[in-house]
C-alpha cells in the first residue's frame, strides 16, 4: 500500500512540475450547445487573462412547451496543455437568469428569477486555422428549485472562432 501511495504522490508531483504553460487565444467567440434538463443554445465569449487562464461569458436561451428561459454565466478557467493543440481546462463560475412559465390553464404569465453556482471541466482542441472545439461538463447548483432540480448536470459541445 505504501509503495502505491509513494508512487502516486511522486507521479503527481512530477506531473505538476512538468506541466507546460499553453498560450491561449486572446479572444474567442462562438456557440455552445447543451442538453441539460432541455436543449440550451448559448452564445459564448472567452478572453485570455494570461498564458494559461481566461474568463468565459455565456448567454443561453431555452424554449420548450410553455417554458422559456434566458441565463447568463461567468466563469474563470485555468487551461493546461496535454499535447500540441489539445488542452484541458477547469474553473468555477456563477450565473443567473429569468424563467417564464406560461400556463395554458389559467392564462397567467409567471416570471421567475434564478441564480446558481457552477464549475467547469473540459477538453478543447485548437486547430491550425482559427477554430477551437471543446467538450465540457458543467454541473449547476441552483439556489432555488426554479428548474425542477437543485442540481443539473450539463454536458456541452462548443465551436468558437479565435481572434486577437
Amino acid at each position: 500500500m505504501t509503495k502505491h501511495f509513494f508512487f502516486l504522490i511522486t507521479f503527481l508531483m512530477v506531473s505538476i512540475t512538468t506541466v507546460q504553460s499553453q498560450d491561449i487565444s486572446e479572444h474567442t467567440i462562438g456557440l455552445r450547445l447543451t442538453e441539460s434538463d432541455g436543449f440550451w443554445a448559448e452564445a459564448s465569449y472567452q478572453a485570455a487573462l494570461g498564458s494559461n487562464n481566461r474568463i468565459e461569458l455565456n448567454a443561453g436561451l431555452r424554449g420548450v412547451n410553455g417554458f422559456s428561459a434566458i441565463k447568463l454565466i461567468g466563469m474563470y478557467q485555468w487551461v493546461f496543455n496535454i499535447n500540441e493543440g489539445l488542452n484541458w481546462y477547469v474553473g468555477p463560475g456563477i450565473g443567473g437568469g429569468l424563467a417564464d412559465f406560461d400556463s395554458d390553464f389559467d392564462g397567467d404569465d409567471d416570471l421567475e428569477v434564478f441564480g446558481f453556482v457552477t464549475g467547469d471541466i473540459g477538453l478543447e482542441y485548437n486547430f491550425d486555422f482559427p477554430l477551437l472545439i471543446s467538450f465540457d461538463f458543467r454541473p449547476e447548483f441552483f439556489f432555488d428549485k426554479i428548474l425542477d432540480d437543485d442540481i443539473i448536470f450539463n454536458f456541452g459541445i462548443s465551436a468558437r472562432y479565435q481572434f486577437n
